[in-house]
């Protein structure tokens, strides 16, 4: 049985407004997350450095707990559990009144997660910076705050800029996730054209393309960012 192919479909207003509609969903939800990620996980990755134990401690099993446990569960947690667990007239807001759920939820979900994997980054690029500058802060009699201020974190944060730029990148493709809570975000939708069409191959070529376009665009942000945050001839961490 021969397939019949009708690219002409993507471009009817219906479906191509669906797949605007799925790519908008696409970029709040990875763009929230992130900004949540990056947040949370910079505090998680700073915590993680510091002479106090027991905030090493926490800071250490936030990022084992959440990085260990797969996303799709995590995000059915989030939608399906936790309105369960917390008191009942806050559950039933959650479930009934609160605003777009399933994309409060996604962010939630997808920013907790993500925010474990930013603080593994971060705590590595503070630990790189090398410990003669620490010490040498210690000299001029600069406080732990001013310290991680001034050095640790200007330092460490444009180290690590290449291994954010994948991290930056994957909460994207992370997102489609969020079609399993019932969002109809670029992924779903295209799921939706080929069930509405039969035009499988054409509904999820057109969400292969956007998904790439995304991530070129990303990469190239990215580089420019790391070429302007580059440290000429820094060595990295003393042995």
């Amino acid at each position: 049985m021969n397939y019949n192919w009708n690219w002409g479909i993507l471009f009817e207003e219906q479906y191509f407004n669906w797949l605007l509609s799925g790519l908008g969903w696409t970029v709040s939800v990875a763009l929230s997350a992130w900004v949540m990620a990056f947040t949370l996980g910079s505090l998680v990755g700073v915590g993680r450095t510091v002479p106090n134990r027991l905030v090493r401690t926490l800071c250490t099993a936030y990022v084992e707990l959440f990085r260990n446990i797969p996303l799709l569960v995590q995000m059915f947690i989030w939608y399906f559990a936790v309105p369960e667990l917390v008191p009942d007239d806050m559950g039933r807001w959650m479930k009934r009144d609160m605003p777009n759920p399933e994309f409060v939820t996604a962010v939630i979900a997808l920013g907790f997660y993500t925010a474990s994997r930013v603080a593994e980054q971060v705590r590595a690029g503070i630990e790189t910076v090398p410990a003669g500058l620490n010490a040498a802060a210690k000299s001029q009699g600069l406080s732990l705050g001013q310290t991680y201020r001034y050095i640790l974190l200007p330092i460490s944060f444009r180290l690590i800029v290449p291994p954010m730029t994948s991290e930056f990148l994957t909460i994207f493709k992370n997102s489609s996730l969020a079609l399993t809570i019932g969002l109809l975000e670029l992924t779903a939708q295209s799921q939706q054209i080929a069930e509405y069409t039969f035009q499988g191959f054409e509904a999820f070529t057109a969400a292969t393309v956007i998904y790439v376009c995304i991530a070129l665009l990303a990469t190239i942000l990215m580089q420019l960012l790391e070429r302007h945050t580059r440290i000429p001839g820094y060595v990295g961490k003393e042995a």
